[in-house]
């Protein structure tokens, strides 16, 4: 079975939503900054993401991501490629730091 590592909704405001996150859930911020937030679920962890900065996307992860596409390297070291299911939801295929 596959590990759902986050899950992007796209915000306008990211110190606003992150507010809003924390006030109506149990939740730990891990990261955030203006351009993007990673909080922490018991189960998952959340990103917000700017709409000119990331799609809306599920992400996964993969030992193998490169075999779905040229892998954008990430500041925390791991790195991804999006693709798109066959109905149009953007899937983020990540290869966590070593």
């Amino acid at each position: 079975m596959e590990r759902l590592h986050h899950i992007a909704l796209t915000v306008t405001d990211i110190e606003k939503a992150v507010d809003w996150y924390e006030t109506n859930f149990d939740v730990r911020k891990i990261y955030a900054d203006e351009s993007w937030a990673l909080l922490a679920f018991d189960n998952v962890s959340l990103a917000l993401v700017l709409p000119d900065q990331h799609p809306a996307h599920i992400a996964v992860e993969r030992e193998n991501a490169e075999t779905h596409g040229t892998l954008t390297e990430h500041r925390d070291g791991s790195a991804s490629v999006y693709v798109k299911d066959p109905w149009g939801n953007a899937i983020e295929y990540l290869k966590a730091a070593p």
